[in-house]
C-alpha cells in the first residue's frame, strides 16, 4: 500500500450512517466484556483493542472457559471463538442492529455461552435498545476498512507515547461508548467527578488524568480529529503553546483538537501526531502541578 492507504481519507459525512451502525455493533460486543470481565478502574475491563484485522475483545472469562470476539475488517465478519474449540462466524453486511444483536446472542448460545447484557446503548443521545433498533442498518465495507487502517496507525503512535511514561497509565483502548481510541496517564492523585455525574463518569473521572486519542467525529465536530484533555482542567490550559501548528483549543468541547486531515497529509504523519500527544501532556501536567519527578517521561 502507498502512504495515503496507510493514512486514508475518512470524511465524516461520507460514512456517517455506517459509522453510527458500526458504533452500535461495537456496543453489542463491548457489553459482553462489561457483563463478564472482572472490574478494573476507569472501566478498563470493558474496552476493545485494535488487532491486525480489526478490533478484538481479547479473552473474556466464562465459567471454566474463555472466549474471544473479533471484528475482522478485512474479510468483514465477526468471529466468536471459545477455548474449548468452538467457533461461530457472522458476516458483516448491511443489517439492522436488531438483527446483529440476535445473530451475536444466538452464536454465543450455540457455543454454550449464556450471557445477559445491557440492551440499552451507552453514551449516545436517544438510545434505541438493541432488539428494537431497525434504524441503524448501513455497512459500507470500504469505509469501515479505511477507518480501521487509520486506527492501526494511531494505535502505533499511542503505544509509543505510552511507552515513554513511567507512571500509572491505561492500555490503548477502543471505547465503544464514545467510539474512540484513547490512552490515559494518571498523576496518582484522586479527583472529584463533575457534579451530577452518572455512573460512567463517577468511575472514570475519579482520578487526575491526561487523556489523548482519536475519534471519527460527531454532530458537534463533523470531521475526524485527535483530542487531548486534562481532568480536572487546570487554569490557563486553553492558552498553552502546543504542536503542531494545526492543533488548537476547542471551547465547544473543552479539549485540544488536531484535525485528522492535517496529520494525514503531513510529510511524516506519525511525527506530527506524536508532537501533539507530547506537548498537550506537558501543558496539562505542568499547569496541573503534577509531580513530574514521580511520574516522569523518559
Amino acid at each position: 500500500m502507498t502512504a495515503p492507504d496507510f493514512w486514508p481519507q475518512i470524511p465524516y459525512e461520507g460514512w456517517k450512517d455506517t459509522k453510527d451502525t458500526l458504533h452500535m455493533y461495537t456496543q453489542v460486543i463491548g457489553k459482553l466484556r462489561l457483563a463478564l470481565s472482572p472490574p478494573e478502574p476507569q472501566w478498563a475491563h470493558t474496552a476493545l483493542y485494535v488487532s491486525a484485522r480489526g478490533l478484538t475483545t481479547s479473552p473474556v472469562p466464562y465459567e471454566d472457559r474463555v472466549f474471544q470476539v473479533d471484528f475482522d475488517f478485512v474479510d468483514h465478519a465477526v468471529s466468536i471463538a471459545s477455548s474449548d474449540g468452538g467457533t461461530h462466524r457472522i458476516a458483516l453486511v448491511p443489517r439492522s442492529v436488531a438483527d446483529f444483536y440476535d445473530e451475536v446472542m444466538g452464536g454465543l448460545r450455540s457455543l454454550g455461552i449464556d450471557v445477559t447484557i445491557s440492551i440499552v446503548p451507552s453514551e449516545v443521545a436517544d438510545p434505541i435498545p438493541f432488539p428494537e433498533d431497525d434504524v441503524h442498518s448501513s455497512y459500507d465495507p470500504g469505509a469501515v476498512g479505511r477507518f480501521w487502517r487509520a486506527l492501526v496507525q494511531v494505535d502505533k503512535v499511542l503505544k509509543v507515547h505510552r511507552g515513554s511514561f513511567l507512571g500509572r497509565s491505561s492500555p490503548v483502548n477502543f471505547f465503544w461508548g464514545t467510539f474512540d481510541l484513547a490512552y490515559t496517564r494518571y498523576s496518582g492523585r484522586p479527583a472529584e467527578p463533575p457534579p451530577g455525574s452518572g455512573i460512567i463518569h463517577r468511575r472514570s473521572a475519579n482520578a487526575e488524568q491526561i487523556c489523548a486519542g482519536f475519534w471519527p467525529g460527531d454532530e458537534r465536530v463533523t470531521r475526524p480529529a485527535f483530542f487531548s484533555y486534562t481532568y480536572p482542567k487546570p487554569e490557563g490550559l486553553e492558552g498553552a503553546a502546543i504542536l503542531p501548528a494545526a492543533a488548537s483549543w476547542s471551547d465547544e468541547i473543552g479539549e485540544f483538537l488536531l484535525p485528522y486531515e492535517d496529520v494525514r497529509t503531513a510529510v511524516i504523519p506519525a511525527e506530527d501526531l506524536a508532537s501533539f500527544f507530547r506537548t498537550t501532556y506537558e501543558a496539562g501536567a505542568t499547569l496541573g502541578g503534577w509531580e513530574r519527578a514521580t511520574v516522569p517521561s523518559r
